[in-house]
């Protein structure tokens, strides 16, 4: 198990250093000279250009920048913003306990709304098992603008049961603050995820090993409990892992729908305005995520399906 771990974390440990290369070198292929990104369009003198070329390193060939920047930033030092005028690694401090607030709720309510829904369509087949489908299917499809402008209308300026913008004070404020952006942002994924557990817990209901068990006279909870939940779970865990990590970039919008201060909002002020360290440091950050998410689930699956233990060894 040890050698799996150390084989995952150095297959991980090359594919974060290949993406850093690419979101590194993604400021050198955009159209342009890098130079005008960082003087905001403006036309300065040569001898600004060439003290800005100089401030960034650009004149070094494309390696050895690469090099500097990966360094400074296992440091924690992601350079300075061009937008903001502060360092990057403090601006991402302040605003990405907002952001892992606002995953973290989406996360709880798309896997316990996933998980119950699935588990609901698939044992109890007809009518409900029709309900559920049909309201899955709509949650789907329903885009996260388009449930945040929904939600605002109703609960927001309707009702005026949640605010409208802003991330609250305190545990209360807070998670007051951040249901309708967690409901808006976890909205389709509570539906992907509830089909992904139907079709998985239909497939073992059918498994012979569940019909031996009928047959043996095991009570129905304990049949669905031992012998086809723990199975069933095994794909909806892969397919959980990769979207918590990929909600960091689906906070984009959301952010800036309700104005809450996270990265996800500064992601999007970044794009607009060029600011590439701000840019780079996400994008970054982004990609950590998601291969700390596949590293979690590799870790998982031994557990759940001894199956893949002889993989794992």
């Amino acid at each position: 198990m040890s050698r799996f771990v150390l084989r995952r974390l150095y297959g991980l440990g090359v594919t974060l250093l290949l993406t850093s290369f690419l979101v590194f070198g993604a400021m050198h292929v955009a159209p342009g000279d890098p130079t005008s990104f960082l003087l905001s369009g403006r036309t300065p003198s040569p001898e600004a250009v060439a003290a800005v070329r100089a401030q960034y390193h650009l004149d070094d060939p494309v390696l050895v920048q690469y090099g500097r920047w990966i360094g400074d930033a296992l440091t924690g030092d992601f350079g300075r913003s061009v937008q903001f005028r502060q360092e990057v690694g403090g601006l991402l401090g302040a605003r990405l306990p907002t952001t892992v607030a606002l995953v973290a709720y989406a996360s709880v309510i798309m896997v316990v709304g996933g998980l119950l829904l699935g588990f609901l369509s698939a044992l109890r087949p007809g009518k409900v098992d029709r309900a559920v489908l049909f309201g899955t299917t709509a949650a789907v499809a329903t885009p996260s603008f388009v449930a945040a402008i929904g939600l605002i209308s109703l609960f927001a300026v309707g009702l005026g049961w949640f605010p409208t913008f802003g991330a609250g004070e305190g545990l209360v404020g807070t998670v007051h603050s951040l249901t309708l952006p967690a409901i808006a942002l976890g909205l389709s994924l509570v539906g992907l995820l509830a089909r992904v557990t139907r079709a998985s817990m239909v497939e073992e209901l059918r498994r012979d090993h569940v019909d031996m068990a009928r047959l043996r006279g095991l009570p129905e909870g304990e049949v669905v409990r031992r012998h086809v939940a723990r199975n069933a779970l095994v794909p909806v865990v892969t397919i959980t892992g990769t979207i918590v990590s990929g909600l960091l970039v689906a906070t984009a919008i959301v952010e800036t729908a309700f104005g809450l201060p996270g990265i996800g909002s500064m992601l999007v002020q970044s794009v607009v305005t060029r600011d590439f360290p701000v840019v780079q440091a996400i994008c970054l950050l982004v990609v950590l995520a998601f291969v700390l998410a596949n590293l979690v689930v590799d870790l998982l699956l031994p557990v759940l399906d001894p199956r893949t233990r002889a993989y794992a060894s």
